[in-house]
């Protein structure tokens, strides 16, 4: 016999062996179960997970002699006819090269016919986003009122491509990518019926080159055992996928962080003497940030990196490279990947990106909030400490009083160097009105559930302790609870007061400009200001004398009249 594909040898017979794809095989079994079978299905995803497998096991399990069950038998004469396609009645229709409006008028006329060999004919029609808008128009109303002995199986890696009448007709089913670690242990149940041994990197190296589908995985296997001597190693799969190992590549990301040209471009020059791929290099660079990035953020992830080994070399690049840091390195290296798309020399815009990264100023300094989070979880490990020594029996006794150190840390100066526009607050509370303060305040807590919805959550923390405090006509004064938040509203960083002041006036369609105050702040402005509009009020009869008596010298007492 010929030698078959390990993808046709190990092709699903039953729903137990699609992989990955639970959400869609339980809703069959269980409607199989239930005799409620629809007359139309539509299967859509990506390549090689399981579309066509899925259809053929339901058209066996449909047709079993043992139905209803959830699983075909695969034993009795229809499934095995249906499994080697010699029954007439269950059709694979390939849509890319039957497209046209004969092949499906072709199709509706033998629809009528009752199947000769078993319950049902099933059409499984693949790739029907290839058909023609007559074939989809011939289609609909077959597809919409078959005979009851048809059911109609549409397979599509493209469904925005097909007309929303058809799928309107079909119960949808959306296969997923495949996840990584359920391709590796697909794989080593395919190695071990072949008696072939292979490591469990090359396994997931394997997996992370076939893109969450199943089909390229088994032929990357069979191309690697073919390639392999006595076992599946880890450097045969780079080879010929063209993958990078983690250590080469740990070591370019050591070179861009160390910010060292030459050694970077060495690297570089040896991955392309080894015939490596730049479009799959810088992809893999990009991958390899990002896993950065997701164990400094969120260490305990579990199944949210790529596969990559956390090795020592790891941790080290994880602990020296700042956060902002990988967020530019990525941003650049997604930016240079676009570009390479559309080039035939995409080995230089590699290069280009490379040199780029290593003269890249270092322009990640901590923020203020980052600085402040900093010095709280100082503080919060200070007081585990200091209550451990407690517990311990050691008294700690201050060399100084509280009060003294408080009167120091509040004399020290302010690490955000904000400046409170005074001024503007003062002409503000003049013009202050209760009638527009409530009006900002009935719709304050819905500007904040409006910046959440807009996936604005850092806007919306920053301002969660934030109150309005007074409000003209067209101003409103904002009190912060932190001088942080407050200088960085101010400065609108990341457009916070402009987003603030436009969903404002959506709400209430006036336009407020915001004034930002600390707490600490507005205390002694709304002091100074009362205490000042309380004098004014005790002059103001006094000044009222001195006016009447300059103008009464003026003008003469017979020419002035006093109005109260």
């Amino acid at each position: 016999m010929t030698y078959q594909a390990l993808y046709r040898v190990f092709r699903p017979q039953r729903f137990a062996d699609v992989v990955g794809q639970e959400h869609v095989t339980k809703t069959l079994q269980n409607a199989l179960l239930q005799n409620k079978i629809s007359h139309a299905y539509l299967f859509s995803g990506p390549r090689g997970t399981g579309k066509t497998s899925a259809a053929k096991i339901l058209a066996k399990a449909v047709n079993c002699e043992k139905a209803p069950a959830t699983e075909p038998c695969n034993e009795c004469p229809s499934c095995i006819g249906i499994t080697n396609g010699s029954i007439p009645d269950v059709l694979e229709i390939d849509a890319a090269s039957n497209n046209g409006v004969d092949e499906i008028r072709d199709i509706r006329e033998k629809v009528k016919f009752a199947p000769t060999s078993v319950q049902y004919k099933v059409y499984i029609v693949d790739e029907v986003h290839m058909l023609s808008i007559g074939a989809f128009n011939a289609l609909l109303k077959t597809l919409e009122e078959p005979p009851k002995h048809v059911i109609f199986i549409l397979a599509t890696t493209e469904p925005h491509k097909i007309p929303p009448t058809i799928i309107s007709r079909c119960q949808r089913f959306d296969f997923r990518r495949i996840q990584p670690h359920s391709i590796v242990s697909r794989l080593r149940q395919v190695v071990d019926a072949q008696h072939v041994k292979a490591s469990d990197e090359a396994l997931l190296a394997i997996a992370r080159a076939a893109d969450g589908g199943m089909r390229d995985a088994l032929s990357l296997l069979d191309q690697a055992i073919s390639f392999s001597e006595e076992e599946v190693l880890l450097e045969d799969v780079l080879a010929m996928t063209g993958a990078v190992s983690s250590f080469m590549l740990a070591s370019l990301v050591q070179a861009i962080h160390e910010k060292d040209v030459a050694k970077a471009l060495q690297l570089l020059e040896q991955f392309m003497n080894q015939g490596k791929d730049p479009n799959r290099l810088i992809e893999d660079l990009i991958f390899y940030h990002r896993d950065l990035l997701l164990y400094k953020t969120a260490p305990h992830l579990e199944g949210g990196g790529r596969g990559v080994v956390v090795d020592q070399q790891f941790q080290q690049l994880a602990q020296s490279i700042a956060v902002p840091a990988i967020y530019e390195t990525i941003e650049a290296l997604n930016k240079s990947q676009q570009e390479m798309k559309w080039t035939n020399h995409p080995r230089i815009f590699l290069e280009v990106a490379l040199v780029k990264l290593c003269h890249q100023e270092q322009r990640h300094t901590p923020s203020m909030s980052e600085e402040f989070y900093s010095l709280v979880k100082k503080v919060e490990h200070l007081e585990a400490e200091l209550q451990r020594l407690k517990e311990q029996g050691i008294s700690v006794a201050p060399k100084e009083p509280l009060s003294t150190v408080t009167k120091k840390t509040t004399k020290s100066p302010r690490t955000s160097g904000y400046k409170t526009p005074v001024g503007r607050i003062y002409e503000i509370l003049k013009q202050a009105t209760h009638q527009d303060l409530s009006l900002i305040k009935s719709h304050w807590t819905e500007m904040l559930d409006i910046l959440k919805k807009q996936n604005k959550v850092s806007h919306a923390a920053l301002l969660h302790e934030s109150e309005p405090v007074a409000a003209s006509s067209h101003a409103f004064v904002l009190k912060f609870k932190y001088e942080i938040h407050c200088k960085m509203a101010a400065d609108n960083t990341n457009g916070v007061k402009e987003n603030l002041e436009s969903i404002l006036f959506d709400l209430t369609h006036r336009r407020f400009e915001m004034v930002a105050v600390p707490d600490e702040e507005w205390g002694k402005i709304r002091e100074e200001f009362i205490r000042e509009k309380g004098m004014q009020r005790e002059k103001e009869p006094e000044q009222e004398d001195v006016l009447i008596a300059e103008a009464k010298r003026l003008f003469g007492e017979n020419l002035i009249e006093i109005k109260e």
